[in-house]
């Protein structure tokens, strides 16, 4: 076979261009394999501990060459046995000779397997749960800066009624605290498989420990201490069930629709110059037109976010054709699920982290477009203020309608601005009320609670959960990202 040069074979962009260093070592097959060997040391010491004859020797051998795995012998013994679990055995054995008659004892392969998987879940969704907490935390500031700039609102993506800056804002983070929550429900649902045998009956242990179910249930439970988990899943086929990565999957393809809609937001928000993402000053907008520039950052994050959520119905597949105790059918999808999944996540995590820590806000800008808006929106409230001086509603309401037509049409016909309040101040019958012009017309009348809201919203909702992650947020606080 001829060899792939450095620059001839796939790989994937997710380990070359986006995802962390420490969430590609979770995936990576030295910690696969290395849990695996961890995951025999724990089980020959807890048979051990419950009266197996395996000795100290033994457990030490293993432990001192959890690390030292030779990948190419066990890539040699898979091509013969056609079985990994059975291949990592024999090199594992040949390594460990005085151990080799106990590793692996009365497990099945998805011992190591499955257990492994929950493990690196458990890890991988703790790596992700602080990167949320950082982009909450500058989103809260974000807010905070401007609860009470006001801005158009938009509904159908049409001109409507102001908010603020800040307030807008909130959504996001209203969102990505769902997200956190559900990543979080995930991660203390979490179990780990223990020791169940090849369709979960533990038979194979009943049988080691001559009849003695206790002592199979004290099994269980110390390889599930010894994991660091609190409780194992009460029963299982030949795998846990794979429910649990529908729930874990399925709170990662929510996160990836929370970070599409924020950063289509964002996008929209820069095609209008109302705001923009971070950009350096050696940044390059476009090869073709030096002018540009893109919101490159929030459209990686739209790509990655939706291959996130695709991925949700690859896991809900997965778990609705699994027949009986288990099919392998599973296997070759989770290799490829689970670990783009969460690489996916981590990678769009770090990116929006950056775009938070700068996003930049043109209020000019926002007032213009502001300005172009609000007489129209206005139109109530200067009949509402003809009627207190004695005008006749509906007399007021057809001259309004009137003028606003005329100046809706300078906008769309001729592309003109906005000009229906200089044709209100023309007109004698409003002479009553042209003294009030400008207060009626003060954007900050037109966005209610809008800013009370924020407040109210960063202090009853948004402290209580980064409270749980201030040590993270410590540490986030100084790093400026370069993405």
């Amino acid at each position: 076979m001829s060899t792939i040069g450095v620059y001839e074979g796939y790989k994937s962009p997710l380990s070359t261009r986006y995802a962390s260093k420490e969430m590609q070592f979770l995936f990576s097959d030295q910690h696969k394999f290395a849990t695996w060997r961890q995951l025999w040391v724990w089980l020959a010491k807890a048979e051990q501990s419950l009266g197996l004859e395996i000795t100290d020797e033994q457990i030490t051998e293993m432990q001192e060459h959890v690390n030292d795995i030779d990948f190419d012998a066990a890539a040699a013994e898979e091509r013969l046995t056609r079985h990994d679990v059975m291949a990592h055995v024999h090199i594992f054995a040949k390594q460990c000779p005085k151990a080799a008659p106990i590793i692996h004892l009365g497990a099945t392969s998805c011992y190591v397997g499955d257990n492994t998987d929950l493990l690196i879940l458990r890890d991988a969704i703790d790596l992700l749960l602080p990167r949320i907490a950082s982009i909450v935390y500058c989103l809260k500031n974000f807010a905070l800066k401007y609860k009470s700039q006001p801005t158009l609102g938009f509904t159908h993506l049409q001109p409507a009624q102001l908010t603020t800056v800040g307030k807008r804002s909130c959504l996001w983070i209203q969102d990505l605290l769902m997200d956190e929550r559900a990543l979080r429900r995930c991660r203390e649902d979490l179990r780990c498989r223990g020791v169940k045998g090849t369709t979960g009956t533990q038979a194979s242990f009943l049988q080691l420990f001559n009849g003695d179910g206790e002592k199979v249930k004290q099994l269980d439970l110390l390889v599930t201490q010894l994991s660091g988990f609190d409780k194992s899943y009460p029963v299982t086929g030949q795998t846990y069930s794979r429910k649990v990565d529908v729930e874990v999957i399925g709170a990662i393809a929510s996160l990836g629709t929370s970070i599409h809609k924020m950063c289509s937001d964002l996008r929209i928000l820069a095609s209008r110059k109302e705001m923009e993402e971070p950009f350096e000053s050696t940044q390059i907008g476009s090869s073709a037109m030096p002018y540009k520039r893109n919101p490159m950052r929030s459209e990686r994050c739209c790509a990655l976010a939706r291959h996130m959520i695709t991925l949700f119905s690859n896991a809900a597949n997965t778990h609705a054709t699994q027949w009986l105790e288990r099919t392998l059918d599973d296997s070759a999808n989770r290799r490829l699920t689970l670990s783009e999944a969460f690489l996916s996540a981590d990678a769009v995590l770090l990116t929006l982290l950056n775009i938070s820590q700068g996003l930049v806000v043109y209020p000019k800008v926002i007032e213009r477009h502001i300005s172009q808006e609000l007489p129209f929106m206005s139109t109530e409230n200067i009949i509402m203020a003809m009627v207190k001086k004695g005008g006749d509603r509906q007399v007021c309401h057809e001259k309004i309608r009137v003028l606003s037509h005329e100046a809706g049409a300078q906008v769309k016909q001729f592309g003109k601005d906005n000009d229906l309040v200089d044709r209100i101040r023309k007109d004698p019958y409003f002479e009553p009320i042209l003294n009030q012009l400008n207060e009626i017309l003060d954007a900050q009348t037109f966005i209610g609670r809008a800013s009370a809201q924020v407040d109210d919203f960063i202090c009853d909702e948004v402290k209580p959960i980064l409270a749980n992650y201030e040590e993270s947020l410590k540490r986030i606080q100084n790093v400026q990202l370069n993405i």
